[in-house]
This record gives structure tokens, sequence and C-alpha cells, in this order.
């Protein structure tokens, strides 16, 4: 206001007192109060007679929730309760009771929220969870059995570290009808007689015991072996109810996997599985990489640790990437074989696919999980050089490229459901992979990305470095099975297996299970034991059985026993690797007729397995069930029917996998290989030597491709081996000590050049000894520092390399020459040199010497005082 005048807050204009618009534009001179409906200024926000607010606020209306909505639903309700705990109570502190029943309700929870359920209620020591309600799954009752065996075991290992061993749990599992209340949380979602009936079987079951009712062993007999525990009287029962215990899962979800044939009982590894689990949580909840590596001898149960892994991953509710790949036992082995595994069966890619419809399956999968388009092109080229997929432009053979693409795509898997690696046999990777675990292991540190690693203790002789010095790696080393755990596997396989053939097997075993259960498999062979239910018992005497000494020796006793037409098959079959196909063996024997009812019955005397993961790309092969057994009866074989075999199967490989530039050259440059070292001195041995090599070269090249230096290296220096021409020894020398020099094994490389050198000299080759000098110059000036000695050499070599066409690798050493000229103070040769190294590298457009001679010519402009020009 100005005097007897209010001035309009919109427009400025002056306006009379007493109005109540603006007689300019119209606006309102005053705010009514919505409360006491007084006059105040526009610009008041409060009213000056009764203080409220001016501003209109809404005041949301109440929500009235729902009313819960009951139904009748099928479910599965589990009950248990701790054993012991009473007593337990009477001779420990209150507070240590309270923190062991918080640990022990906290675990409760953690274990039934992983397997999907829902805790309804804690009632003192018992915990009531459901399955089914709010969101029922086909697979409740079997998730609720899987939680209550996860729940007695864990109560089990938390009684073992506080030093309880009265302390146990037990659980009942019941599945039916019963009313729930939808939209409840807590106590009185679940109600009628099927929550009664849980709790009494609970009630009957023994400590540490899971007990369930017959509608759901129905429900889950698939993936869980259950043994009878008899009618019981539960109260509120008319009749008595027949109840059964679960004693192990036995497959994945459903079923999946389960073998046929022979499982023995998973004992004394429950520590080591345990920390495994804890492990794998703790890498999906943190976000944080980890490793762990498990190491033992062959037979001692590195294998069964995975399978009991899978099985617990496949039935939990939230979805895990499961990534498995093997280690080809071929020489050192073959470069990055279980990682291409890996990246196949993501993408769904079978072994013997072709390669534009497997290209198509890899883009799949790249637009599945890899949002940036720029991503998937830069992606694509380097998964599909790991693949051997000729269709795509081949990327750069660079290992910090080629890792880096690798690593991202797993990183990509990992930001959206945590990623499971298994390497098995890592004893037999080859060098290129262990260095590319360890590089995923610390670049991808921040992402949930579990790597499990299976091997003998050859792989610590190899690389004693393994692990050294990381923070996310576990290692486990399996040391046998104890005499109690032994005697708990038996009893399991074979009940009724007499005292004095019982303790023959451990005290030959001497802990090792493998052992074990050959011996059975071997009594089932016989037909002195009979399978009935879930267990194989004494079909008469058995007293009187010798027991061979040592486990090859039983396997051998098994093979005694085969027809003729099952050992030909499994001679051929070792031959082919630890894993084959049907069309591979065909190729090597009689034809598909002959072959595939031998297989069959193979398979069914567990010599064999057949792999039905639908996420392999092994699907639909054969395997022998350990690779202990192929080792024995590949030496079986003698030395001609084992040329001939490898000759066989590497000329199935090249007609089928166009090996030239494949996946496989590797594989078949080792059968050309085997094959040559038992052909003796025979009239073949020459053409078969000459095959090897040049397989051996594919392989090289293969494996300088992905980077791989030391296995390339390998390759052609046994290639070089095999050939008595000087000048292709020399050539292939060169390509082993360009392959050493890469890998920074100067030691190695300085050799192989020197050896390249003579070979070259003593053929009359003096431009490619020149060649060869030069790098031998190379390696002089980097590995030594003997400078003067360095350039005098290179020196020689450009002076006969000049006067050829340039190519790449005389430009290099141009570039090279000049910058050590500089370096040595001869500022004026190094002008020159630089000079012809820039024209070649503009000339054949070669981006690295051109740079690397840009660089050289700013340090020469410089040292000329030339400031201005050296910075253009």
């Amino acid at each position: 206001k100005r005097g007897d005048s209010v001035v309009c807050s919109n427009c400025g204009t002056q306006n009379p007192s007493g109005q109540r618009f603006c007689g300019a534009c119209g606006a309102p001179l005053t705010r009514t109060c919505p409360s006491c409906g007084g006059s105040n200024d526009p610009a008041f926000r409060f009213c000056g007679t009764c203080g409220s607010p001016l501003e209109a606020t809404a005041v949301p209306a109440p929500v009235t929730p729902a009313a819960p909505v009951a139904e009748r639903r099928l479910v599965s309700v589990l009950f248990a309760d701790l054993v012991g705990f009473t007593s337990l109570s009477e001779h420990r502190d209150a507070e240590e009771i309270r923190e062991l029943l918080t640990r022990y309700f906290e675990t409760s929870r953690q274990i039934v929220t992983r397997y999907g359920g829902t805790i309804e209620k804690f009632i003192g020591d018992a915990v009531m969870a459901v399955w089914g309600a709010p969101v029922a799954q086909e697979d409740d009752a079997e998730r609720a059995v899987r939680a209550a065996l996860d729940l007695t075991e864990a109560v089990a290992g938390l009684s073992a570290e506080i030093g309880a061993p009265g302390l146990q749990a037990r659980a009942g599992v019941a599945t039916g009808e019963a009313a729930v209340t939808l939209g409840a949380t807590g106590q009185g979602m679940v109600a009628g007689d099927l929550v009664n009936t849980a709790s009494r079987v609970q009630t009957a079951a023994t400590p540490g015991a899971v007990f369930v009712g017959d509608r759901t062993r129905r429900a889950t007999e698939a993936a869980v072996v259950y043994e009878d525990a008899g009618a019981h009287e539960l109260k509120g029962k008319a009749e008595p109810v027949a109840l059964f215990r679960a004693v192990r899962v036995v497959g994945g979800r459903g079923g999946s996997l389960r073998s046929t044939g022979l499982e023995a009982p998973f004992v004394g590894r429950d520590r080591e599985l345990r920390l495994i689990k804890q492990v794998l949580h703790s890498t999906a909840e943190e976000h944080r990489a980890h490793l762990v590596s498990v190491v033992g001898i062959a037979g001692i149960g590195k294998s069964r640790l995975s399978w009991e892994l899978f099985k617990y991953v496949d039935g939990l509710a939230d979805v895990l990437l499961w990534h498995r790949g093997r280690c080809l036992a071929y020489g050192d082995g073959v470069a990055y074989w279980a990682l291409s595994e890996m990246v196949r069966g993501r993408a769904g890619i079978l072994e013997d696919e072709a390669p534009g419809v497997a290209l198509a399956k890899l883009r799949d999968v790249l637009a599945s999980n890899v949002p940036d388009p720029e991503e998937r092109r830069w992606l694509e080229p380097r998964l599909a050089q790991l693949l051997a997929l000729e269709e795509t432009e081949r990327a750069s053979p660079d290992r910090a490229d080629l890792f880096s693409a690798w690593r991202l795509f797993f990183e990509r898997l990992a930001e959206q459901t945590p990623v499971i690696l298994v390497f098995e046999d890592l004893q037999w990777a080859d060098e290129a992979l262990l260095d590319f675990i360890e590089y995923l292991l610390e670049w991808s540190r921040s992402h949930p990305m579990f790597v499990l690693t299976l091997a003998r203790p050859e792989l610590t002789e190899r690389r004693s470095t393994w692990g050294a010095g990381k923070r996310n790696f576990t290692s486990q080393y399996l040391e046998p099975l104890s005499n109690d755990a032994m005697t708990e596997l038996l009893s399991g396989l074979v009940p009724g297996l007499p005292e004095d053939l019982r303790q023959r097997i451990l005290d030959r075993a001497e802990g090792v299970p493998l052992y074990a259960v050959e011996t059975v498999r071997m009594l089932i062979d016989r037909g002195q034991l009979r399978l009935e239910g879930s267990r194989y018992l004494p079909t008469g005497p058995v007293d009187q059985l010798e027991v061979p000494e040592t486990l090859q020796a039983l396997i051998s006793a098994r093979l005694d026993g085969l027809p003729p037409d099952e050992r030909r098959l499994l001679q051929r079959a070792a031959v082919l690797g630890k894993s084959f196909s049907l069309a591979s063996v065909d190729a090597l024997g009689e034809g598909p007729n002959a072959t595939e009812p031998v297989l069959a019955g193979l398979v069914r005397k567990e010599f064999l397995t057949l792999h039905a993961d639908p996420r392999s790309p092994e699907r639909g092969q054969y395997g022998f069930l350990q690779d202990l057994v192929r080792k024995v009866v590949y030496e079986t074989l003698a030395k001609r029917d084992r040329k001939a075999l490898h000759l066989a199967a590497a000329a199935w490989l090249e007609s089928s996998w166009s090996a030239d530039e494949g996946e496989v050259a590797e594989v078949v440059a080792s059968h050309y290989l085997e094959a040559y070292l038992a052909a003796g001195e025979g009239a073949d041995a020459e053409a078969i030597r000459t095959k090897a090599r040049d397989a051996l070269v594919r392989a090289g090249e293969r494996a300088g491709s992905l980077a791989a230096q030391v296995e390339a290296l390998r390759y052609f220096r046994r290639g070089a081996e095999l050939t008595d021409d000087a000048t292709t020894r020399a050539g292939l020398l060169e390509r082993a000590g360009i392959m050493a020099r890469t890998a920074s094994r100067t030691e190695e490389a300085l050799p192989l050049f020197e050896e390249s050198e003579r070979l070259f000299i003593s053929a009359g080759l003096t431009h490619r000894a020149a060649r060869v000098s030069a790098r031998i110059g190379e390696l002089l000036w980097w590995g030594s520092g003997k400078v003067d000695v360095a350039i005098a050499r290179m020196e020689r070599s450009f002076e006969v390399l000049a006067h050829e066409e340039a190519d790449e690798s005389l430009a290099s050493l141009a570039a090279e020459l000049a910058r050590l000229q500089f370096f040595a103070g001869d500022i004026d040769r190094a002008a020159d040199r630089v000079e012809f190294a820039l024209q070649a590298a503009e000339t054949l457009w070669l981006p690295a010497v051109l740079s690397e001679g840009l660089n050289t010519k700013h340090l020469i402009l410089s040292a000329r005082n030339r400031p201005e020009e050296s910075l253009a």
C-alpha cells in the first residue's frame, strides 16, 4: 500500500483503497483467508486475523486398505525346531543362548528366502514357513524339502562350531490344500488341518532328519531320495500316517540331470560344500568376484563337489547363470577350450553347429545381454574369434584387446544376474587360460562373478603362484576321507557288505571314494549285487572276493569282464578324449547301427554317461564317468591300433569341422602327433610326420590368433622338431621365437632366433637370415641392454634388407633403429632411419610404426633445436 492507495502486485497500477480488484488488469487486490474469511494483502502467506496459511492445502483422503481375501490353495508347509536346545540352555550363559537363537533365526530366514518360501512365524525355537503363498510355483514342495535339508545341515554346522554336538534340528514338510489369506503377512497367512499335520510330522521326525508326508514325497521324488520312515500315530489323526525320511537331493530342479546309475552318498565334505555356498552367496550379495580353487588327487571328490553345488544352485528361487567348461588333456592344453565351451553354452551353440547358425546364436545372446549397439559390434568379432567362427571379420591377435572383450561379455551378464564359472580339470589348462582367469578376477572384482576351479596337484607344480596374494581367492585341498566317512559311504551303497570285505576295501582305498565306488561297480558287473530301491544288496556270499590292490588294477578288472564289442568301443572312445559324440565314435568303428546299442549298455554299466544338460554344448554327447577310466582303457591299446585310431580321429575332425582354421586345429594336431609317436619305423611314418607337422603349424597359428603365445610357441617348436628340411625348420623356429618374444620369454626366444639364423645362413638365404638377425638385435637391446652390439647387428640387417621391397618388418626395423641411434647419440643416422620408416609406414599404412616414427622424429627435431617443428 502507498498512502490510501493499493498497488496491484500483478501490473503495478495504483488503485484507490477499498477496491477488491485492480482497475487495470482485473487481478485480485486482497486474499481471503480460507479459515476465517478475513481480507489480506495478496503478498501475505498467512492470515493477519487468525494466522492460518492462505495457501490452500489439499488433505489426502484416507485410504481404506482392501480387506484381505481368503482362498483355498495348494501349499507346502515346513515346521522345524531344535532338539537339545533346552538342555543346552541350562548349561550356557543367557547372552550366549540369545546370540545362538539370533543366528539360528537369521539362518532359517536366509535359507527359506533363498528357496522362495515365506516365514510365517517363529515360536520359541521353532520356525514355520510356507511355499505356494502368496505366489505359487510348480516346484513349491521340492523347494520346501530342499530348504528343510539345508536347515538341518546348517544347524549341524552351527552345533559343531559352538561345541554342542547334542544340538540338532528336525523338520517336517506337508503338502496339501489350506486356507490362505492373500495380502496377509506373518502370522495368520495359512490356516487349516495341513498346518497341524506339518507340525505333527516335524514332531515325529528323528533329530537331524527331515520327514515328509506321502503327497510331498510323490511331488518331489524325481529330485529327492527317500527312505520309508514307517507309519506314525499323529495327534488328531484317526489312522496312522505313512511318513518318509528325505535322504538327499540327487538331481537338478524337477530331477533334471539325475543319474540313472550309482550315486554314492555325499559324505565327509559338508564343511567344504558349506564354505563354497557361503562364498557364492557373498559374491552375489556384495557384488564381489571371488575364486574358489579346489585341488585334490584323481578320484578324491572334486567333480562330486561341483555336482552338489549345481544341484543346490538349480533349486534356488533366484536365477544364477551357470557356466561349465572343461580343459582337454591334449599336450599342455588347447587354448581357451574351457572358456569357449562356456560362451557356446550361454549362446546355445552345439559343438557341431554350422558356423552361420552359430554366429546367429552368438548375435542373439549379445542382443539379449549387451544393450549398447556399439559394444555389441565390438564384442562380436572377438567372441567369434574365440569360437573360430569363420564368417566374421577376424579381430586383432592382441591379448589385452581379446581379454577385455571376453571379460566385458561376462560382466554384462553379471550386471543382470550373478554369474558362476566352473573350470574342470584345470591341471590341463593352457597358460593363456590361467592368465585370463587371474585377469578376470582382478579386473571384474566389482561384479558378482563366482569362479570355481577343479584341479589335480599338478596345477600348483606348473604355476606355483596360483592365487598368491589375491584377496578374493579361497583355496581348498581335498584330503582323503576319514575312515568313518568311508564306512558311511560303503554302508550307504551296500548295507549288507560283510565286515571283513568292507575292511579290505577301506584299507586299500586309503580314503579315495572312487576306489570304493568302483569296487561296488565291479560287484554289480559280476552279478554279486542287485538293486533294491535306492540301495544295492548282495545276491549271495561275497566273503572270498579278491579286491585289486590299486584303483588302476580295479578298473582293469572291470574292463576284463566286458564283452569284446563293448571293450573295443571303449578303446575307440578313449582315443577321442573324455567326451565324444556318437558320430565321432561311429567314424572310428562299425557304424551307427552297431554302435548305439553298445553305448547304451556301457551307460547302464556306468563306464560312460550321456550329457543331457540343455545348457551344455556337449548336449547329446557321451563321456567317461572318470578320466582315470579313459586313461586305463587307452593304455590297453596296442601301438598299431593307437596309430590307426588317431589317424581316423584326425581325418574325421578335418572333414567335419573344417579344421584348417577351426577351433579343433590343436586337437587335430594332437591326434596326428600321437599317431606319429605310435608309428615307430613303419613305412607310413614319414607321411604321418608331415601331417603332424602341418597340423602343429595350423595349431600354432590358431593359438597365436588368440594371443595364446606360450601355446603357439610350443606348437611351432614341436613342428620344427618334426622336419628335416633346414629352411622349413628355420622358418618355424623363427615363428616360435616371435611368440616367445611376444610372451616376454627372452631367454627362450634368443636361442630359437640364433638357431634359425644359423640354418638360414647355411641354406644361403642371407635376406631371411638378416631378418632374424635384426630380431636378435632387438632382444639384445631390450633383454640385456647391449646397445652397441644390438645397433651393429641391426644395421647390418638393415643394409641387406633395404634392397628389398619394404614391408612391415623392414619398416619396424627402421623405426627401432632410429630410436636406438638417437639414444646412442648418432642423430644424423637416426634421422635417416626414421624417414625411411615413416615413408614405408605411410605407403603400407602401418599406424603403430607411424606413431613410433613420429615420436622419434619429435625427439630428433628437439635435439636439433627446432622446437616448433618438433611439436607439429
